[in-house]
């Protein structure tokens, strides 16, 4: 889908610009991609040149993740404690570190996509970092 250059991408609930984060996708326009590689966001949108840069996800996909996963193992766990007549250790380590790590690794990106598409659609951008302050006068204080 490629825009004009006067005509605006229609407007996009925030349900649907999650879905198409969640995809990694743009959340405008759904046809972009919104990561270059694993994890590191594009600058803006190929398809319909939508800036992505102010939309910051920080650390919230890793809280979030770490959440899901929890939410995932956790009950598994137990559940294989109760019913699994108390299994040794090393069957849990076996079992739930790899379904961690492989879990957290998939849904990290998904995440983050989703984060950042709902940032966009509540226009909550990052503000520029300001460059800094030339001293008083312009002399250099270390001298």
């Amino acid at each position: 889908m490629v825009f004009a250059m006067n005509s605006a991408p229609a407007p996009v609930d925030f349900w649907t610009s999650i879905l198409r984060g969640w995809s990694g996708r743009c959340p405008r326009c759904g046809e972009g991609a919104l990561f270059g590689s694993f994890l590191k966001m594009k600058n803006h949108c190929t398809a319909c040149e939508l800036a992505l840069e102010a939309y910051r996800a920080d650390d919230a996909p890793a809280y979030f993740t770490i959440f899901v996963v929890g939410h995932i193992v956790v009950p598994l766990v137990l559940l294989l404690e109760r019913w699994g007549n108390e299994p040794p250790l090393w069957v849990h380590a076996l079992l739930w570190l790899p379904l961690s790590v492989v879990l957290a690794l998939y849904l990290l990106p998904h995440i983050k996509g989703a984060v950042i598409a709902a940032l966009w659609s509540q226009r909550i951008a990052s503000p520029k970092p300001s460059a800094p302050k030339p001293s008083a006068g312009g002399l250099d204080s270390s001298v």
